[in-house]
């Protein structure tokens, strides 16, 4: 049984893949390298993130890339959630599930966007601001007394199913998020939801 879910943001709760390419061929362009379309985003998207930028730009610092990033997301149009997704984090809560957030996000834009979408005091723990997110899992786990074998991490891209996989708990890709299912599937999570539906199904 599930009883404890560590969630990560961007991709997963935050419906943010567009914004996020788009940033991502902005910064490319400040840097004088080839834009990527949707599609080869989605299929190369890695993190740490710097894997997926050095990859096209070898030469760049995670300082100089986190500059550019400051800038050009400001310009994005104000932060949803993805649709419905925070009706059944409440419904979890209520059941008793424990719930956690690991994030690369700032907590400049976190935070605000918790209570945005209406989930203030919703989440037992979070741990934002993360590079690598190994270390911020081991975090959570430690302060929460979490057992390995009644948690899960739920993400949208390669590092969550890896950090999960490491750490010996179980890993859930969501498809809506930043990386293709050709992708994750290549990780080899131990669960895969396409929608709310199967999210539920699989966590309840």
């Amino acid at each position: 049984m599930i009883n404890n879910i560590i969630f990560d943001w961007s991709g997963v709760i935050k419906d943010c893949v567009l914004d996020q390419f788009i940033c991502v061929n902005k910064i490319f362009k400040h840097f004088g390298a080839k834009e990527i379309t949707f599609e080869e985003f989605q299929e190369n998207w890695r993190q740490p993130y710097m894997d997926f930028y050095n990859k096209y730009m070898p030469n760049v610092t995670l300082k100089e890339e986190q500059a550019v990033y400051q800038r050009v997301s400001a310009e994005n149009p104000k932060a949803k959630e993805y649709p419905g997704i925070s009706d059944l984090i409440k419904k979890l809560k209520k059941i008793g599930k424990v719930m956690v957030v690991l994030s690369s996000d700032s907590p400049n834009t976190l935070l605000p966007e918790i209570k945005s979408f209406g989930l203030e005091n919703i989440f037992d723990d979070m741990v934002i601001n993360v590079y690598h997110k190994e270390e911020g899992v081991y975090e959570l786990m430690r302060r929460n007394n979490f057992d390995k074998k009644n948690t899960i991490f739920v993400g949208d891209s390669n590092h969550e199913i890896e950090v999960g996989k490491k750490v010996g708990i179980k890993t859930l890709a969501v498809t809506w998020g930043f990386s293709s299912e050709r992708s994750l599937k290549s990780k080899n999570p131990d669960f895969i939801a396409h929608n709310l539906k199967e999210l539920e199904k699989i966590i309840k």
